[in-house]
């Protein structure tokens, strides 16, 4: 797949971004197509930047105020209102299969748009759109979106 620098994604392709602004203009692109029951899976390390693509996709979502947007480490979920509802989950804290099933989280598989950090502690098959963000630089990131 050739990488582009961060345009309109087509669902699926490597992308370049060079700044958090772009990364949050591709994720606000890429939502800006979505149907509102959409599962998008992040991964990538630790200040990759999956929040701000997280923040993006709420704002193509509708979302009005992105800058309410934040990782729910602690929280676990934050739930945002916009053209659709988007249930932001953060797997980080959770290390057994138990404590992520006891989140109910799939109960909002189909209810809106569920984005998903750390997407890799998921044992269950689960669909969905797979971003994968990889730091190149120090603003620049390699986003693999896999639909």
């Amino acid at each position: 797949m050739a990488v582009r620098r961060a345009e309109a994604p087509t669902r699926a392709g490597v992308f370049t971004t060079h700044s958090a602004e772009e990364t949050f203009a591709l994720a606000r692109k890429l939502a800006a197509g979505f149907k509102g029951k959409e599962i998008v899976l992040m991964t990538g390390e630790l200040g990759a930047g999956k929040t701000v693509f997280a923040k993006g996709i709420a704002a193509g979502a509708g979302v009005a105020n992105t800058d309410r947007v934040s990782s729910p480490s602690f929280t676990l979920v934050n739930i945002y209102e916009g053209k659709c509802r988007v249930y932001h989950i953060d797997l980080y804290r959770l290390e057994r299969e138990a404590e992520i099933l006891d989140l109910g989280w799939e109960d909002f598989l189909g209810e809106g748009i569920v984005l998903v950090e750390w997407a890799e502690k998921l044992t269950l098959a689960l669909a969905g759109i797979r971003v994968r963000i990889e730091v190149v630089g120090d603003d620049e990131r390699r986003i693999t979106i896999n639909a």
